[in-house]
């Protein structure tokens, strides 16, 4: 894991498979703290982006589990 400075705040950067993945927590603590992640994480359209890419990206989702937190 590297790490990148953007307006004097470290991000951590993960490359898998010659890609590099930028830490979004790290970026919007830099933006408005812990509160606004929580926030974030919240909002309908994040979890619905969040199911779609585990969907695409992870063999191993949990469906039922997700339904039950979309859902809640």
């Amino acid at each position: 894991m590297t790490k990148i400075t953007v307006l004097s705040t470290d991000i951590n950067v993960v490359t898998i498979h010659h890609e590099d993945y930028i830490c979004l927590t790290d970026m919007l603590k830099a933006k408005d703290g812990d509160f606004f992640i929580s926030d974030w994480l919240r909002n309908r359209n994040t979890l619905e982006y969040l199911g779609i890419w585990e969907k695409l990206y992870n063999p191993g989702f949990n469906y039922g589990e997700f339904a039950i937190i979309r859902n809640q």
